[in-house]
């Protein structure tokens, strides 16, 4: 196990906890140290809950490991259940408990708690977060919905969306809409909101929406064997994606596949004046695959973008992942190793970055502008206004989040290159409180020479101050990579010093 700063995906019973804190009347008790305690950090102070997870640890501590942890296990589950009266309990350990293989499972059921323990099997050391709420939440399906007669109107179960997910509440809601207008209902969405009794329900829908197969792929299936009811395999993220979905659920359920596009903006907006400048702007994708799928096909198809890398952390979708990439012409990247994806994209020299909260970080230190697609996220990607990303308002949404970026970094650009006008010095009162005039500021004395800047990867080369001042004339986006090619090339001519005609000859060769 590698110790990391960063990480994309946690140890499987966040996963668990995530399915937990998403539905109600179930409680989770985690066989766990102290320190391991965290759930209320993730949920309240990062997608700002208004409750605690209902989530009970055992919390043993070090002197308890010579004794009876097993015993110390079975009370906290007795108390959990008397204090919370959950319809039904779910038990597993952390990665630390489960070096001293109590069996939570085997042990709940000795106790004859009066509901249904679910036991969970996560193996910490083998498996990651994703395949915790995917495994947890097929569990539940597994042990609750049975099959049953269907409901009289047509109705689908919407599954996947749980808590700490990237904009799942207000995805729920686009889905709805979706269904509305082809007057097909919702049975059960689950996990969120979800009750266990909700979950026995499951088997009356007539067939299953999967909004995001890293949380629900296997319940899906489950249901498809067991409950005879078909899933969908299209994800509505996009414009395009979105008339599949409806053209799917349509066929599934066997009725018209109506739409209402009055609320749609994406197509004109991005075929307008203001952002035909964007047109061909290239742009480096990571994240979990599902987002990441989704928007490599809004990029090239619904933006005119070029995609010149793309990834996801979640090995369990390394296969489609690969046969996407292959497809667009460039080299999946699967990994979980954010220094790896921080290399991947200084090599590329993308001119924005479509990524995670992480994506954003290593946007920052490499000056290219970034926009969030795909969890982990931090507390300012849930917001509290309505932002989905699936259906006709998300693909609105994801136009604006994805053109911001790019319009802020033209204007920052802008303001580079003007900065020695009257208007924009760096030393200038700013207009509104007074005058356009500078305030007077001592001439600084411009050095000789420039030393290379840390991230060249240059020991010998000098740039002269002249040749410096050029190059910062150049967009930031191309920079770097201007910075680089100018290296190479004077690097293969015998020099150790850049001048202003070096930096010529370098764009005139490169350009041939």
């Amino acid at each position: 196990m590698k110790l990391t700063v960063w990480t994309y995906e946690g140890p499987p019973h966040v996963g668990a906890m995530r399915v937990a804190t998403a539905m109600k009347g179930l409680h989770y008790v985690l066989h766990a140290p102290q320190g391991d305690t965290y759930a209320d950090l993730l949920f309240t102070m990062i997608e700002r809950r208004d409750h605690r997870p209902p989530v009970t640890y055992t919390t043993f501590e070090g002197r308890d490991l010579g004794e009876d942890t097993a015993g110390i296990f079975k009370a906290t589950c007795q108390d959990a259940y008397d204090r919370y009266q959950p319809q039904a309990l779910i038990v597993g350990a952390s990665c630390t408990a489960e070096l001293i293989q109590d069996d939570p499972g085997g042990l709940a059921e000795t106790m004859n708690i009066p509901v249904p323990v679910i036991p969970l099997e996560l193996p910490s050391y083998q498996r990651k977060e994703n395949f915790g709420s995917d495994e947890t939440f097929y569990q539940i399906v597994r042990h609750l919905a049975q099959p049953m007669d269907r409901t009289p109107e047509v109705t689908v179960n919407i599954l996947g969306p749980l808590a700490l997910g990237f904009r799942h509440r207000d995805d729920i809601e686009e889905v709805k809409g979706l269904l509305y207008e082809m007057g097909i209902g919702v049975n059960v969405v689950a996990p969120f909101d979800a009750t266990p009794e909700d979950i026995t329900r499951l088997g009356a829908a007539h067939a299953n929406v999967l909004m995001y197969p890293e949380h629900g792929e296997t319940a899906a299936r489950h249901l498809e064997r067991t409950c005879g009811q078909p899933y969908t395999k299209t994800i509505p993220i996009g414009v395009a994606a979105t008339h599949e979905f409806v053209a799917e659920v349509a066929q599934l359920c066997g009725v018209e596949p109506r739409k209402d596009l009055s609320r749609l903006r994406q197509p004109w907006w991005s075929k307008s004046v203001d952002s035909t400048y964007l047109t061909g702007k290239r742009v480096f994708l990571f994240g979990d695959a599902t987002h990441v799928a989704a928007a490599a096909r809004i990029a090239r198809d619904e933006m005119g973008f070029e995609v010149v890398g793309l990834g996801c952390y979640n090995r369990e979708f390394a296969r489609p992942i690969r046969a996407l990439a292959k497809e667009f012409g460039v080299e999946a990247l699967i990994t979980d190793d954010y220094l790896e994806v921080e290399q991947a994209i200084s090599d590329a020299a993308p001119e924005m970055i479509l990524g995670t909260q992480m994506e954003r970080h290593i946007g920052k230190r490499l000056g290219i502008p970034c926009a969030v697609i795909s969890a982990p996220v931090h507390v300012q990607d849930f917001p509290a206004r309505y932002s989905p990303q699936m259906g006709w308002e998300g693909a609105n949404v994801i136009f604006d989040t994805w053109i911001h970026p790019l319009v802020m970094g033209l204007e920052e650009h802008l303001l580079a290159m003007f900065r020695e006008d009257f208007e924009f010095h760096d030393e200038a009162g700013p207009s509104h409180h007074g005058g356009h005039a500078p305030k007077p500021v001592e001439a600084a004395q411009t050095p000789e020479r420039v030393e290379p800047q840390p991230e060249t990867g240059s020991d010998v080369m000098v740039w002269l101050a002249d040749a410096e001042k050029e190059l910062k004339k150049i967009p930031f986006f191309v920079r770097g990579k201007a910075r680089r090619n100018t290296e190479k090339f004077a690097a293969d001519q015998g020099l150790s010093e850049i001048s202003l005609d070096t930096l010529y000859e370098a764009k005139a060769h490169f350009a041939r």
